[in-house]
């Protein structure tokens, strides 16, 4: 069955989709891969980075409700972000178009950045608390750590090396174990 989506979403699909495999793709190649004229994608999005733009509130949105329904019944705060884990990973290829899009400067997006980042830092500060975090890790670091494994993940994935499972497993390990072997201090 074919179902005929909206010429919006199509848009957006059909950029998700070329940009994932040639992030250089034109609009018009966008346009004619959605199966619409140019001056249509146009009238939606007048530029790439307006495009951009809107394929990142739909990737956030996606990051947001992946997490919330993968979270929704954590045992603890440390499971919650194993969970996230393995909920975000698998959203890669979306996420990944975006990370080389210079985005920064529109202010929808940055205060939805500033959103998550400050939710991540809370639930970073519930994890120290439960003992699953070393209290004396600036949160920050934690934060940074976090979005280093995911995107470590993300590029194994891409490139073939690790399944998706695969990623999460080694993403989770990474983070809570660290790389070395025994540390004296």
């Amino acid at each position: 069955m074919n179902i005929k989506l909206p010429t919006k979403d199509a848009i957006i699909m059909a950029a998700f989709e070329l940009y994932i495999a040639n992030p250089k793709a034109s609009l018009g190649d966008i346009a004619e891969h959605a199966g619409v004229g140019r001056a249509t994608l146009h009238r939606y999005f007048p530029s790439r980075q307006e495009l951009a733009v809107a394929l990142a509130k739909v990737a956030l949105r996606d990051l947001d409700e992946a997490v919330d329904k993968a979270t929704e019944h954590a045992e603890s705060y440390t499971d919650a972000v194993k969970l996230m884990l393995e909920a975000v990973i698998p959203l890669a290829d979306r996420q990944w178009f975006l990370l080389h899009e210079d985005l920064h400067g529109n202010e929808e997006l940055d205060a939805e950045y500033q959103r998550q980042a400050r939710e991540t830092r809370e639930l970073i500060e519930q994890v120290k608390q439960e003992g699953g975090f070393d209290a004396d890790l600036p949160s920050a670091w934690i934060a940074a750590m976090i979005d280093g494994v995911v995107m470590s993940a993300w590029e194994f994935v891409g490139k073939g090396e690790a399944t998706n499972k695969q990623a999460c497993e080694l993403a989770w390990k990474s983070l809570m174990q660290g790389v070395g072997g025994k540390y004296d201090h």
